[in-house]
C-alpha cells in the first residue's frame, strides 16, 4: 500500500474525473496499453471514501492493444480508440452510454484527437462499434440496435420478468431489454412511488439474465407526449455499482420499453429525466434494417490529478 492507502502500483498515475448528467467516472489515458489495472485496483480508485470516487472507471487505449479492439479493427480500421470500461467494483462491463460521451470528451481534452461540431468518429467498445457525433452542448452516440432479451415472451405479454425492490408493496412486472448490456424496465404509476423505492440494495429480478441486469424504474409523464417528444422520469440501480444519478444505456432501455407499451403511435424522440439531469433518446433506421437508438447529452471534466 502507498501512503494514501491505495495500492502502491497506482502511485504516480495521472487521472481525470468527469461525468455525464451526474454519472461519474475516473479516466486514464493508456495509449500503448501498458496500464491494464486489476479489478482490485479499479475498485480502490472508485471507492468514494478511500479513493477518488466514481460510478465507473474508463481506460482510453488504442484498439490495437486490446483483444476486443483488434477484432473490431478487422472490419472497422477507423476505430482507433477503445473504451475499456469497468464498473466501480472492478468488474468488466460491455458498455456505458454516459461513459462513452465522457470518454470522447476526455480524448479531445487530452489532445489525442480532434472532432469539430457536426463531425463523427468510431469508438470501439465491448458492445461493438459506436459512432459518436459532436453536437451543440454535448455528444450524440449511435448506440446500435436494441432488442428484447426474451423476444417471444415480450411480444406476447409486454412483460417478461418479476421485480421486487425495497419500498414497493408488491413485486412488479418488468420488460428485459438488451442495449449491448442487459436492462430490466419497471413502470411505476406515480413520482412519489418512484421516490419511495429503495435502491440501496440490488432489486430482485426473476428470471435474471445470465450476467445480471441493470434495473430501471420509470414513470411515464401525463400527458406522455408534448410537442412530439415522449417524457419519462427514471431511477436506476446499476449492476456492480448501485444507484447512479444517470445511466445512458438505461435511459435508452427505458425509452424502448415505454414506447413499446405506448403502442404504434408513440413518438421516436424522448426526453428521459434522471436525478442528474435530462438525456435525449431518438430511434433511427439502422443500416442493417434494424432500428437503432441514439443517446444524446452533455459530458464534462471536473478535475485532474495524480494518485499518490
Amino acid at each position: 500500500m502507498s501512503a494514501s492507502g491505495l495500492p502502491a502500483s497506482l502511485a504516480g498515475l495521472p487521472f481525470a474525473k468527469g461525468h455525464g448528467t451526474g454519472n461519474d467516472f475516473v479516466l486514464i489515458a493508456d495509449v500503448d496499453g501498458s496500464r491494464n489495472l486489476t479489478a482490485d485496483e479499479v475498485a480502490a480508485v472508485c471507492d468514494r471514501h478511500r479513493g477518488v470516487g466514481a460510478d465507473g472507471f474508463i481506460r482510453a487505449v488504442r484498439s490495437e492493444f486490446v483483444a476486443e479492439g483488434r477484432a473490431l479493427l478487422e472490419t472497422a480500421p477507423e476505430a482507433e480508440w477503445f473504451m475499456d470500461y469497468r464498473n466501480s467494483d472492478g468488474s468488466v462491463s460491455e458498455m456505458c452510454g454516459n461513459g462513452v460521451r465522457v470518454f470522447v470528451h476526455f480524448l479531445l481534452e487530452e489532445h489525442l484527437l480532434e472532432l469539430g461540431e457536426g463531425e463523427s468518429l468510431a469508438i470501439g467498445t465491448r458492445a461493438g462499434l459506436k459512432t459518436v457525433s459532436r453536437i451543440s452542448g454535448g455528444y450524440a452516440v449511435d448506440m446500435g440496435p436494441w432488442e428484447f432479451i426474451y423476444p417471444d415472451h415480450a411480444a406476447a405479454k409486454a412483460m417478461d420478468a418479476v421485480v421486487n425492490a425495497g419500498g414497493l408493496e408488491v413485486p412488479r412486472p418488468g420488460l428485459s431489454v438488451n442495449m449491448g448490456n442487459p436492462h430490466t424496465v419497471v413502470a411505476l404509476a406515480e413520482l412519489s412511488e418512484l421516490a419511495g423505492t429503495n435502491l440501496t440494495a440490488p432489486p430482485s429480478v426473476q428470471p435474471e439474465p445470465e450476467h445480471g441486469t441493470n434495473v430501471e424504474f420509470v414513470v411515464p409523464a401525463e400527458p406522455l407526449v408534448e410537442d412530439g417528444v415522449g417524457l419519462v422520469t427514471m431511477r436506476v440501480h446499476e449492476r456492480g455499482v448501485g444507484e447512479t444519478l444517470s445511466c445512458g444505456t438505461g435511459a435508452c432501455a427505458a425509452a424502448v420499453a415505454v414506447r413499446f407499451w405506448a403502442g404504434a403511435q408513440a413518438p421516436d424522440s424522448w426526453a428521459v429525466t434522471v436525478p442528474g439531469g435530462v438525456v435525449g433518446v431518438r430511434f433511427l433506421a439502422g443500416p442493417e434494417g434494424r432500428e437503432h437508438v441514439e443517446l444524446s447529452g452533455p459530458a464534462v471534466l471536473v478535475a485532474r490529478g495524480m494518485l499518490l
